[in-house]
């Protein structure tokens, strides 16, 4: 499979929330150009069995390989432990890579603490996320927490509602109560969040997301393939399964909503 030097980078998610993704790619590869696919119209990915996330994720990324790319990101966790796997035997000639929740920054910054891992349903019972933890259980206490439905907030375009507070008031009572060390945001959607999560959580417990790690890695293997651009004006554009000009409209805003 031969890729050329100046096709775009597909960044794949289940809705909006992988644009937190892309933003770290467009900062670490500023002159690649990039297709931000969401797929808005089957979400949430989270509660979705194993087997439909697959599917889903690797028919569209065969499509775009189709249309010529020459990399791409799993800009969703939930999607990256069903399919990532199955995908590098499909693709293996593919610049890919998935996005995993920054437990191991978290755990060694807070040696003997207390790290509270948020994530879709689907992550968090996912073996692939188990496997992260047992790396690290004997420097920090971790401990995952599934938040159903909170991914429907950023989703649903209601990042700065009272509902949203009440949620997560409701959601995170045990660990008011017990105070946590840090958080890791094991979902591509709750950094749009995680002021809102510091806000109900204490304005010191530190926020860990692993997003700039997987830009980098991205990068790296870009490079290793000698397919990146080291010139020229990156652009980006955006598609969704939900063609509305308001979902689109959404993801340009967040995509210049700070982080």
């Amino acid at each position: 499979m031969k890729f050329d030097i100046n096709a775009p980078i597909l960044v794949f998610d289940s809705g909006v929330g992988g644009i937190s993704v892309l933003k770290e790619l467009v900062k670490v590869m500023p002159h690649e150009d990039f297709i931000f696919f969401g797929d808005s119209k089957n979400s949430p990915y989270g509660t979705k069995p194993t087997e439909v996330v697959k599917k889903l994720t690797i028919d569209k990324v065969s499509e775009y390989l189709r249309l010529g790319i020459k990399g791409c990101a799993i800009a969703c966790n939930t999607a990256t432990s069903a399919a990532v796997a199955d995908m590098r035997v499909l693709f293996p000639e593919l610049p890919l890579v998935g996005i995993e929740p920054a437990i191991k920054p978290a755990a060694l910054n807070h040696p003997g603490g207390r790290i509270l891992v948020m994530a879709t349903p689907i992550t968090i019972e996912g073996q692939k996320l188990h496997n992260q933890i047992k790396l690290y259980e004997d420097i920090a206490t971790i401990i995952p927490l599934a938040c159903p439905g909170l991914m429907e907030f950023i989703e649903g375009g209601k990042i700065d509602s009272p509902e949203l507070i009440d949620y997560l008031k409701e959601h995170l009572k045990e660990y008011i109560e017990n105070p946590v060390d840090a958080f890791v945001t094991g979902c591509t959607h709750y950094p749009f969040v995680a002021d809102k999560i510091s806000s109900v959580l204490g304005s010191n417990v530190k926020h860990y997301d692993g997003a700039n790690g997987t830009a980098r890695e991205l990068k790296r293997r870009l490079n290793e393939a000698k397919l990146l651009k080291d010139s020229g004006e990156g652009h980006i554009k955006f598609i969704s399964s939900d063609p509305s000009p308001e979902k689109i409209q959404q993801c340009k805003t967040l995509f210049n909503r700070p982080l």
